[in-house]
């Protein structure tokens, strides 16, 4: 099953052979740049619980397979190859697939096994030949050892941070059992045995009004990010600020844009003064009138036997 959104973002709902649970990945087209980014999913649902996120509401029912996870890009290429316009975008195709999140249902750490199966054959040239620097796999960190597990795949890393404050994170990530110093230390000790291309990282933050937006958890975020890049030679860090997508949660708003901006603006001007500063991006929201973006992502729950 598909959905297409106004600006061409496509979410796919693919159903598993074995037991009929459904599993849902979404293509990005980047129309000026010519390439979509596939949004890919390794669990159906997720145990991590967090509060912003419509997949951590369901649970974790099962992991995919690596098979399972390969054929959303199976299925993303074909269909970018095969569609030949866009509902709403006459005479637009949607772009080859060129880049690779794992940012989609489930937590990449809690099936790091089969993503790391996945990510080498994702890159091997006799199979998909996906560029390493082009895919990146994010993971909540449910443990300091993480990001060392994820980090033995040839992919990027990205860190749902959140927030810095021990106390709000928690709040916001509850299944969460280590302090981000404990946390923060996994990544650098991951980080320092990476090569140097794969040393850049994302730092995530879904930001919400009123909530971890504010300009002290701003300026605690740059702090953080620059503290890694001192401990990590080569390293880069790069802050993707994602305002809060709807999923009907009873208090949680999105944020002003002026206050995104303004949030934005902190961390970038809080590093000036480092050797190597902290770059800072407001994702775009794609595909939310089809609960297609970040946080959105749920399937209807059916009983493993």
């Amino acid at each position: 099953h598909m959905k297409v959104s106004s600006d061409g973002t496509t979410k796919l709902l693919l159903k598993m052979v074995k037991d009929g649970l459904e599993v849902e990945s979404v293509i990005i087209p980047w129309m000026d740049k010519g390439f979509s980014t596939l949004c890919v999913s390794s669990q159906v649902g997720c145990r991590q619980g967090c509060t912003f996120c419509a997949t951590g509401r369901m649970g974790k029912l099962r992991s995919l397979t690596t098979d399972e996870i390969l054929v959303q890009m199976y299925y993303a290429s074909k269909i970018c190859r095969v569609v030949e316009s866009i509902a709403g975008i006459e005479n637009k195709a949607l772009p080859p697939v060129d880049n690779i999140v794992f940012m989609g249902m489930g937590e990449p750490a809690d099936n790091a096994d089969a993503v790391v199966r996945a990510v080498n054959t994702l890159v091997d040239r006799r199979m998909f030949g996906v560029a390493q620097s082009k895919i990146t796999i994010s993971t909540v960190a449910p443990d300091p050892s993480a990001f060392a597990t994820l980090g033995s795949a040839p992919a990027a890393l990205a860190w749902s941070v959140h927030a810095v404050d021990d106390s709000l994170r928690r709040q916001l990530v509850p299944t969460t059992k280590y302090s981000m110093e404990e946390l923060r230390a996994g990544l650098v000790k991951a980080l320092s045995l990476r090569s140097n291309k794969l040393r850049r990282t994302m730092l995530e933050v879904a930001l919400m009004k009123d909530v971890n937006d504010s300009p002290d958890d701003a300026r605690l975020l740059s702090e953080f990010a620059m503290s890694i890049m001192k401990e990590v030679r080569g390293s880069k860090i790069v802050v993707n600020l994602i305002p809060f997508n709807d999923i009907g949660h009873p208090t949680y708003r999105t944020p002003s844009m002026e206050r995104v901006l303004e949030f934005q603006k902190i961390v970038v001007e809080s590093g000036d003064n480092s050797d190597t500063p902290v770059l800072c991006y407001v994702r775009a929201t794609r595909g939310d009138e089809e609960s297609s973006a970040c946080g959105q992502l749920a399937t209807k729950k059916k009983q493993v036997n």
